[in-house]
């Protein structure tokens, strides 16, 4: 069954009806309601137009959370060929808030690696509901130093509300694993492609996303804290999580023209979680042009353009 968000109420009902009547239908009844299933539908894709055409930066996190859209492992799954995941970090344990390993990617092989939420209780509490501890940055710090000893172009998927806040991840060092993650990714010298497929939550997102080129989903987000966060700092209270979100520029619109991601993926109407066989097409097609432009520099051009992108950033960000 499909779960619709709070602003989807309107849309929800719509469908409903359309299933009531279908149903109707298949039970034989002599009933002509195909003129008004007609209707309904017109009238529901409509509405999901109007709706997602002015989404909000709060209704879009909201979007980016929805329990349905697709995960890192789905997205392996329908575009990695010859998987082989690769656990451990050879420090202290694995982590498996972020998964990874080796595989190809339209006849190139890759290392590729992301945060995995879960989509079941039994998986999210497994994936510690995609919050890395330092074992899961060290991992990432040690696949990154596999792609450049054998030359492989770097995948990574971001969708992590953060790096895991407990007292255990902070015994273990969790900002230097953070920092050293990043020091790895502008470090090495392959091509490097890095999407955003939901939230992008702080130091936990950046970790593994400091590549030549990034790419937002339409209705991910992307942040250096959470709106609730920012609203609970700011405000003291959860009240003002609309406000945050307004002034975070945390959609991938805001982030494009900031120049912090290369460009926005377009998703189907209604979010990824409706039509994902068309988002991993869209997908596909842009990490493939990606990868395909940063194989014709070699690796000291790559390193010195990615350098270069996140200082450009922090002057933009000073001016």
């Amino acid at each position: 069954m499909h779960t619709y968000l709070d602003f989807e109420k309107p849309i929800a009902e719509l469908e409903g009806k359309i299933k009531e009547l279908r149903h109707v239908s298949a039970s034989g009844e002599e009933i002509n309601i195909a003129e008004e299933v007609g209707r309904l539908q017109n009238k529901a894709e409509k509405l999901l137009q109007n709706t997602y055409s002015k989404l909000t930066p709060w209704q879009k996190t909201q979007v980016a959370r929805h329990p349905e859209r697709p995960h890192t492992v789905d997205y392996i799954e329908n575009l990695i060929e010859d998987f082989t995941p690769l656990a451990g970090d050879r420090l202290y344990a694995e982590d498996c808030a972020i998964v990874g390993g080796l595989g190809r990617f339209e006849g190139h092989s890759v290392v590729v690696m992301g945060h995995e939420k879960g989509n079941t209780t039994e998986t999210r509490v497994k994936h510690n509901f995609g919050m890395a501890k330092p074992e899961g940055y060290r991992k990432a710090q040690r696949l990154m130093d596999m792609a450049e000893r054998f030359n492989l172009p770097i995948i990574t998927f971001v969708d992590t509300a953060g790096a895991f806040p407990g007292a255990d991840a902070e015994e273990r060092g969790q900002s230097e694993a953070i920092a050293r993650s990043i020091e790895k990714c502008l470090q090495v010298k392959v091509p490097f492609t890095s999407l955003i497929i939901g939230e992008g939550g702080s130091g936990g997102a950046i970790a593994i996303a400091c590549a030549n080129d990034i790419y937002m989903l339409e209705h991910s987000v992307y942040s250096v804290i959470s709106p609730e966060g920012c609203a609970s700092i700011l405000w003291r209270s959860n009240d003002y999580t609309e406000m945050a979100a307004d002034a975070l520029n945390i959609t991938a619109q805001d982030l494009h023209r900031l120049g912090v991601i290369n460009d926005v993926i377009d998703e189907p109407l209604g979010g990824a979680h409706r039509s994902p066989q068309e988002t991993y097409e869209s997908v596909r097609k842009v990490i493939d042009n990606s990868i395909r432009g940063q194989l014709k520099h070699d690796g000291g051009v790559l390193k010195a353009q990615r350098r270069e992108k996140f200082l450009a950033m922090g002057r933009l960000s000073g001016a």
